[in-house]
């Protein structure tokens, strides 16, 4: 599998993130526009900067000129990050990992937690933010876990339901639908929570740093 690391230009992830991603073999870093100007306070070389390079700081661009490809894209009907999940599906990888992608601007949250959901099909993202792990499920699903794990889930329909087994609040055939209904701070009681998930994907989002603590990333 091949597996890429996208900073956008949100809330600068920590440099242990990116380096903790590296060991799990997340090993082409991608940034998104202005992503290149936290790439450059944390001391990390991308192997790609891409979008339309109205966010990068000039001077960070041609710090990078001679170590990472540049690609400017001027189209306006996608954003950056998805301009760089564009780049990395037609380059065959499967799994992205985004950071950066959470800040001060709840729209631009907002519209990259959509994403997920928009590239569901095509190839496997995860979200860090900040002490959280969001992933995207349908189907039947096995995730290993620790006891006590904070598991929250979401759906987005009333169309999805949800079985689990290995929650402490135990779901039967339910819908939870955003705005209606919320599985938060749900909890896992055994190494592993099994979901059934019919009729479209959900959000599960836990801790990150239990996650990594672990091994279960």
């Amino acid at each position: 599998m091949k597996k890429c690391i996208i900073i956008a230009n949100g809330k600068p992830p920590s440099k242990s993130i990116i380096e903790f991603l590296l060991t799990e073999n997340y090993t082409t870093i991608i940034c998104a526009d202005g992503g290149a100007n936290s790439a450059k306070k944390l001391g990390i070389i991308p192997h790609f900067i891409i979008g339309d390079l109205d966010s990068a700081d000039k001077k960070i661009l041609e710090y990078f000129r001679d170590s990472s490809k540049i690609i400017r894209i001027k189209r306006q009907n996608d954003t950056d990050v998805e301009k760089c999940l564009k780049f990395a599906i037609a380059k065959n990888f499967t799994e992205a990992a985004l950071a950066g992608v959470t800040g001060d601007r709840l729209d631009h949250t907002f519209c990259n937690l959509g994403i997920v959901l928009k590239f569901f099909e095509k190839i496997n993202i995860k979200i860090i933010a900040e002490r959280s792990l969001l992933s995207a499920y349908t189907g039947n699903v096995e995730i290993k876990t620790s006891p006590d794990e904070i598991f929250s889930l979401y759906g987005f329909n009333s169309k999805t339901k949800i079985t689990s087994s290995g929650l402490k609040y135990p779901l039967k055939n339910t819908a939870l639908p955003f705005g209606i209904r919320e599985s938060t701070s749900n909890a896992a009681v055994s190494d592993s929570v099994k979901l059934q998930i019919k009729g479209g994907p959900i959000f599960v989002i836990r801790d990150f740093n239990t996650v990594r603590r672990n091994g279960l990333f």
